[in-house]
């Protein structure tokens, strides 16, 4: 029997075995706290009951035999006339609190005393009714006067000490209700700290077994996801308990069992993917920049000017020759600015006017790797887009530094510059890799290659002020061309 239990528990899905958890605990819980709750109730409805009684009868007065033969006494002197009396007044008070306390009646014994004094209330109204009479027939003086003293003062007396009695046997049942519910809280608490040591032991017993039969099967999956994920494709799950993790480790095997077919499929296409992104984006700049310089060039045939023609088609032969070099990718710094100071002598012939430049890049960082073709897309875009919309001359700088295993290159123009809504919109195109608008192409494609080849955390940032010129800061991890020569030649 306990066998056929383990088994239909272990087969049971997560959900099933958490509410069993919840179950064990609340089910007692919740029937400790209604029985507690009850008792309470019920105590505290009978002690307020007998308050209720209490708070009624005290309202009958502590002098109620004082006041009433007295203001009798009165009436049968004449001192004071019917209508002057308050002996009806009392009476009737009287009347109001024992039948208040009728309705409050706890017990027979009530009741009893009760009766009676209602009994000795209506004896007592006789009493008046038969003084009233005798003094509307008036000379009997002796009469009420005897009545007075053996009816009257003897009623009053009993109505004082039934009443009196009745408050007694309230006040000591409302101590009797006192200890009784004094004792039930100290039982429920007995019981209360019973129930919890029994559902702390039955919660930690169950707060092992439950988890150990949730998890354990989850942990085998963890343990075997580690290991798909350092790379090992030979580990499998071995789950045959609990429902749905059972179906979740076969579904893990079977998710294994075809990482292991595409993985290394995958690994080759994402090489030739890189590598193809990489070639369409050189693909792209190249014609970029050849367009421009043709239209220099013809412009310069057209005015006749043979000498600065022939000047322009040496330097754009050597802006080739560098661009070209051997189909190499990746070329030192200073093969990168001879590139760009050749496309500079090139504009600066057609632009001659509006455009000067200067170039200040040390030593230290002339055998520094850079992508090929980098600094003339950002100096193409100073030009068109800085200095050309700015009036008089126009300069751009070229500058460089190491910093620490980094290098940083600056392009920096005094052109019209940008707004700051014109600067963030940049940004943003450069940073969600857009390069759909037209005048973000050529710093999208640098910025791109800079990323593809050196990682993330490089590439080119853009700062710039309306009115006074943009700076373009390309940053780079400092890697001399020897020591990739030397890593090629290792591999």
């Amino acid at each position: 029997m306990i066998s056929k239990m383990r088994k239909l528990y272990r087969d049971l899905d997560i959900a099933n075995k958490i509410r069993i958890s919840y179950l064990v605990v609340l089910v007692p819980m919740m029937a400790l706290v209604v029985v507690c709750v009850v008792n309470l109730y019920l105590g505290n409805q009978r002690y307020k009951e007998m308050i209720e009684s209490a708070v009624v009868a005290s309202g009958f007065s502590l002098n109620f035999k004082e006041d009433f033969d007295y203001e009798t006494y009165l009436l049968i002197v004449e001192n004071k006339t019917i209508e002057q009396s308050g002996i009806h007044e009392l009476l009737d008070d009287a009347n109001g609190i024992v039948d208040d306390l009728f309705e409050l009646k706890n017990s027979d014994e009530d009741a009893r005393l009760l009766e009676s004094a209602r009994h000795y209330l209506d004896n007592l109204q006789k009493y008046v009714e038969r003084i009233e009479l005798n003094l509307a027939t008036g000379n009997r003086y002796d009469e009420n006067l005897l009545i007075w003293e053996n009816d009257v003062q003897i009623v009053t007396s009993l109505i004082s000490e039934t009443l009196n009695e009745y408050i007694f046997y309230e006040i000591r049942d409302i101590q009797e209700t006192r200890e009784q519910v004094e004792y039930n809280s100290l039982m429920i608490i007995r019981i209360t700290v019973l129930v919890a040591v029994i559902l702390l032991v039955v919660t930690i017993v169950f707060s092992i077994i439950i988890p150990r039969s949730i998890t354990r099967p989850i942990y085998e999956i963890r343990d075997v996801t580690r290991e798909v994920a350092a790379g090992n494709m030979s580990v499998r799950t071995h789950i045959i308990y609990g429902g749905e993790v059972k179906a979740l480790g076969e579904s893990l095997n079977r998710m294994i069992d075809k990482i292991g077919d595409l993985l290394d499929t995958v690994t080759l296409e994402q090489v030739r993917l890189r590598h193809a992104e990489l070639e369409l984006l050189q693909a792209q700049i190249n014609p970029h920049f050849l367009y421009n310089t043709l239209d220099t060039i013809v412009w310069l045939a057209e005015t006749g000017d043979q000498e600065r023609v022939v000047s322009m088609v040496g330097s754009l032969s050597k802006f080739f020759r560098t661009s070209l070099n051997q189909g190499r990718d990746n070329v030192s710094m200073g093969e990168e600015l001879q590139h760009v100071g050749s496309y500079l002598e090139i504009q600066q012939v057609r632009y001659q006017d509006i455009l000067s430049y200067e170039i200040d890049v040390p030593e230290e960082i002339m055998g520094c790797l850079i992508p090929k073709i980098t600094i003339q897309p950002l100096v193409e875009n100073a030009l068109y887009h800085g200095i050309k919309n700015r009036r008089g001359k126009g300069l751009i700088r070229i500058t460089g530094r190491r910093n620490a295993d980094n290098v940083e290159l600056m392009v920096e123009d005094n052109g019209i510059g940008m707004t700051p809504e014109r600067l963030n919109a940049v940004r943003e195109g450069i940073a969600h890799q857009d390069p759909d608008g037209g005048d973000l192409y050529g710093l999208y494609n640098v910025n791109e290659r800079i990323r593809l080849r050196a990682g993330d955390e490089y590439g080119i940032t853009l700062d710039s002020t309306y009115g006074q010129g943009t700076v373009v800061t390309i940053l780079l991890p400092f890697k001399l061309i020897v020591d990739a020569v030397d890593a090629v030649d290792a591999e």
